[in-house]
Formats: C-alpha cells, sequence, structure tokens
C-alpha cells in the first residue's frame, strides 16, 4: 500500500506557508506577535468562538463555513468556568477541547480560554475582520455576547446544522447505556 499523503492541514496554505504554527496560544502572546510582525496582517482574519465538546460534524461544518469569510481561521475556546455559568459544564476538560479545534484543517490558531462577550477592542487587537456564528443563536444572545461587533456589521451568521448537537450525543449514548 502506497504511503498516505499529508493531511490537507499539513499542506502549503494558499501564501506558501505551512501551518506548523497552528499551535494553541494565549491572546496576549498572539497580540505580541502581531506587535513583533510575526503575524501576517493583510490576511482577512475570521474568528468563531466555540465550546468545541463532543466534537462533531455539526462543528466542523461551522468552522468550514467560517472559513469561507477569510483566509485565517481563529478559534476561541471558552474555559469550562465561562460555559458552566450559562449552560452545562463541558463534558472534556479546555484541554481537549483545544487539542480537538486545533486538528481541524479549517482552524489556523486556537485561542484557549476565549472572551465570551466580544468587544470591538478585542477583535481589534486581534486584528479580527469577521465573527462568524451559527443562526440558531437568539436575538438577546447577539445583544449580550456581540452587541457592538453586530452593530459594526462584523457578525455573520450562518446556518446551523439540525440534527446534530452535543445535547444529541450524550441524550443518545444515555438511551444506549439505558
Amino acid at each position: 500500500m502506497p504511503p498516505s499523503a499529508p493531511l490537507a492541514a499539513d499542506a502549503p496554505t494558499s501564501t506558501g506557508e505551512t501551518n506548523d504554527d497552528r499551535v494553541a496560544r494565549p491572546a496576549s502572546e498572539v497580540m505580541c506577535a502581531m506587535v513583533e510582525g510575526k503575524i501576517n496582517s493583510h490576511k482577512t482574519r475570521v474568528y468563531v468562538d466555540m465550546v468545541g465538546d463532543l466534537f462533531h460534524p455539526g462543528h466542523v461544518a461551522l468552522l468550514r463555513a467560517a472559513r469561507g469569510f477569510g483566509d485565517w481561521l481563529i478559534v476561541g475556546v471558552l474555559s469550562d468556568e465561562t460555559v458552566a455559568s450559562y449552560k452545562r459544564r463541558p463534558i472534556m476538560s479546555l484541554a481537549e477541547r483545544v487539542s480537538i479545534v486545533e486538528a481541524c484543517r479549517y482552524v489556523d490558531e486556537v485561542v484557549p480560554d476565549s472572551p465570551y462577550q466580544l468587544t470591538p477592542e478585542f477583535l481589534d487587537e486581534m486584528q479580527i475582520s469577521v465573527v462568524v456564528h451559527g443562526d440558531d443563536i437568539s436575538p438577546e444572545v447577539i445583544e449580550a455576547v456581540y452587541g457592538p461587533i453586530a452593530a459594526d456589521g462584523r457578525l455573520q451568521l450562518v446556518k446551523y446544522t439540525a440534527g446534530v448537537s452535543t445535547t444529541d450525543l450524550i441524550n443518545r449514548v444515555k438511551r444506549y447505556l439505558a
């Protein structure tokens, strides 16, 4: 059997770069890299924030769609504590979720413990042009989490993948074990 081809995530990007730098780094480290000129600010940088618990095809569809808005996708993974403040605590730890998200071929950079409420200052510091979220979000949550971003026209909603969610997977496991 011939050797397998390199994964798409390991292939050179459209700008000729490799994705060896695709690591999870704190936002402060990313900002320092930008100031030092280590991050190409000419790329259209897209941001998605997510929990990413029990990573499934719906997550992949969101990240694929988000990547279509630019050529550098940054994913902010929310901390366990942040997630537990508005819904159930994630099953997977932050480190596990970051590891899975950074392995997705559509993702170029991961920001662990990302902010829940996004501000224009955060986006400007990270040189983010647009934020993408699934369209399964209520107007109240848009206002609470993305208010100024949405008002500035920097929030894009993409079609939610119906039929698969982390809650669905948990319920499936419960039924299987019952």
